[in-house]
């Protein structure tokens, strides 16, 4: 859905309420304490909102009263939902990603603190879970975020660095792990390929690294390796590397061009979104999944998303 579609058919807080409840609760509006589906509607008041929606459960035990947003990502916001809705569609649409001052600029909110607390809470919805190890044909690779120090040298600066590993099944999904250190460690990779590889993928391609040939013993010839120290990039059969340096380059471009910076600390959630959208680029109901995500994901304060 872009931006005018947006504007047309949720441009009111109700309608917005409407379309964020049926994808939370698909199958009818549950008590988030005791699960009853008894549930009645209120509307009240309050210094925030001059209509508010709450529901209150039946159940005679119970009687909690909780909103759309109770709970979720979006608990005790004070932006209305369009708001919400626009900067999901914005994040959506977005290859690169947008960064905090421009959605700061698009949206008129009132501070970079609040667009980027909103960018965060967006991208945390964004994370993936729960996946199953990929077949078919696999290429695997490793890229460094960051940058030289000033007055180091290049030895010294690669340390400022941070490893990101990434698997990508060709014309499919893509997975990514940010490591938190300067290089990839062994049992690091070893544990990543093990979780995202299935020991029945058809070919895995990756470079002369050595991080591959144990982590990958298991696959036996089916492990084929491209040698860029002597500028072979590809063979014939297939073998390369070049999806998921491809990949690498978007990330890299969104992180410079966009983002300019990003810390070790938050890097998971700019993968998590890279991630999400790419593996839905082809699909028409991705910003549809990204309400969903938002809608179903707990509540994360600002004191939890800036803790040492």
């Amino acid at each position: 859905m872009n931006l005018r579609e947006l504007q047309s058919k949720l441009d009111t807080q109700e309608k917005c309420l409407t379309f964020i409840e049926k994808l939370r609760w698909p199958d009818g509006i549950r008590c988030m304490t005791c699960g009853c589906d008894r549930i009645s509607r209120i509307k009240s008041s309050s210094k925030k909102q001059t209509v508010r929606y709450i529901f209150e459960c039946l159940e005679p035990t119970c009687r909690q009263q909780f909103t759309v947003t109770s709970g979720t990502i979006m608990h005790d916001t004070h932006l209305s939902l369009q708001t919400w809705l626009c900067a999901i569609a914005l994040v959506t649409q977005a290859k690169k990603g947008i960064s905090g001052y421009q959605l700061q600029r698009n949206l008129g909110l009132g501070s970079y603190k609040t667009a980027w607390y909103l960018l965060h809470r967006i991208r945390e919805s964004m994370k993936s879970g729960g996946r199953s190890p990929m077949a078919g044909i696999l290429e695997i690779d490793e890229t460094y975020i960051g940058g030289k120090k000033k007055g180091q040298g290049v030895y010294t600066g690669k340390k400022s660095k941070t490893a990101v590993m990434g698997i990508i099944r060709r014309d499919g999904d893509l997975r990514l792990l940010g490591t938190g250190t300067p290089t990839v460690k062994g049992k690091v990779a070893e544990a990543f390929i093990k979780e995202n590889v299935s020991p029945t993928a058809e070919m895995v391609c990756t470079d002369e690294s050595s991080l591959y040939p144990l982590a990958l013993a298991h696959i036996g010839e089916r492990h084929q390796t491209v040698v860029h120290s002597r500028r072979e990039f590809a063979r014939l059969g297939g073998v390369h590397t070049n999806s998921i340096e491809n990949v690498f380059s978007l990330l890299k471009r969104g992180i410079i061009g966009n983002f300019h910076w990003v810390s070790v600390k938050h890097l998971p959630r700019y993968l998590g979104e890279f991630e999400f959208r790419f593996n839905r680029r082809h699909d028409p109901n991705l910003f549809t999944d990204t309400v969903t995500a938002v809608a179903r994901k707990e509540a994360m304060s600002f004191a939890e998303l800036t803790k040492n």
